[in-house]
C-alpha cells in the first residue's frame, strides 16, 4: 500500500521539477531575446554603427561563443549565464546592422511571424508522445548542407535561389527548435537530479535561443525579397 503512495509522489515531484526546469529554461532564452531586442533598438534609435572591423571581430565572436557558454554550462552556471546575456548584446548589436537593410516592417513581421512559429513548433516539441530523434538528425544534417549550399550561392549572387533557401531553412528551424525543447525535457527527466538544474536549462535556453535568432533571420530575407529592403 505504501508503494502506491509513494508512486504518486514521486510523479508529483517530477512534475513540479520539470515544471521549474521548464520555466527556467525558456525564461533565461526569452530574456535573451529580449536584450537583443533592446540593443538592437538602441543602437539604431543612437545611430550606432560598426566600422567593418568592429563588425567581422563580431562576427567571429558571434559564431564562437556559444561554443564557450555551452562548455561552461554544465561546469560554471552563473559564468554561463553571464555569457549567454553577453551574446544576446552582440547578437543585437549584429542585428542592428540588418535595419539598415531592411524596413521596420519587414524587421516587425519577421519577428512576429518567427515568435509565432517558434512557440507553435515548441509546443509540439512538449507535447507529442513521437520520438523526434530521427526528425532532429535529419534535419541537423540538412542544415549541414544547406549552409554549404548557402556559401557557394553567396558567389553565384542567384536571388531565387537564395529565396529557396530561406524557405528550406525556416523548416529546418521549426524542426530543431520542436527536436530541442523535447530533448532538454527528457535531459532533465534522464539527468535533472545529477546535475545543475540552472547549467542545463542555460544549455537548454542557448540552444532555442540561436533556433529562433536563425528563424528571424531566414525569415527576415524571405520578407526583404518580397518588397522589405530598403533599396
Amino acid at each position: 500500500m505504501n508503494n502506491f503512495q509513494q508512486q504518486p509522489r514521486e510523479t508529483i515531484n517530477t512534475q513540479v521539477g520539470l515544471n521549474a526546469f521548464l520555466t527556467r529554461m525558456f525564461g533565461w532564452m526569452g530574456a535573451s531575446v529580449l536584450v537583443s531586442a533592446l540593443t538592437a533598438y538602441l543602437m539604431v534609435a543612437s545611430n550606432v554603427r560598426m566600422s567593418s572591423g568592429g563588425m567581422l571581430i563580431a562576427l567571429i565572436a558571434w559564431f564562437i561563443l556559444p561554443f564557450v557558454i555551452s562548455g561552461q554550462s554544465m561546469k560554471r552556471p552563473t559564468t554561463a549565464i553571464v555569457g549567454l546575456m553577453i551574446y544576446a548584446v552582440l547578437t543585437g548589436a549584429v542585428v542592428s546592422m540588418y535595419a539598415y537593410v531592411y524596413t521596420g516592417a519587414a524587421m516587425a513581421g519577421a519577428f512576429v511571424s518567427s515568435a509565432a512559429v517558434f512557440l507553435t513548433m515548441a509546443t509540439i516539441g512538449l507535447t507529442t508522445k513521437r520520438d523526434l530523434s530521427r526528425i532532429g538528425t535529419q534535419a541537423t544534417a540538412a542544415l549541414i548542407g544547406l549552409i554549404v549550399a548557402m556559401i557557394i550561392n553567396m558567389f553565384l549572387q542567384n536571388s531565387m535561389v537564395a529565396l529557396i533557401f530561406s524557405f528550406i531553412a525556416v523548416i529546418i528551424f521549426a524542426a530543431l527548435t520542436a527536436w530541442d525543447t523535447q530533448k532538454m525535457q527528457k535531459m532533465y527527466l534522464q539527468y535533472g537530479d545529477q546535475v545543475s538544474m540552472t547549467g542545463l536549462a542555460i544549455n537548454g535556453a542557448l540552444q532555442l535561443y540561436l533556433d529562433f535568432v536563425n528563424l528571424f533571420l531566414q525569415l527576415l530575407q524571405i520578407f526583404g525579397i518580397f518588397g522589405g529592403s530598403r533599396d
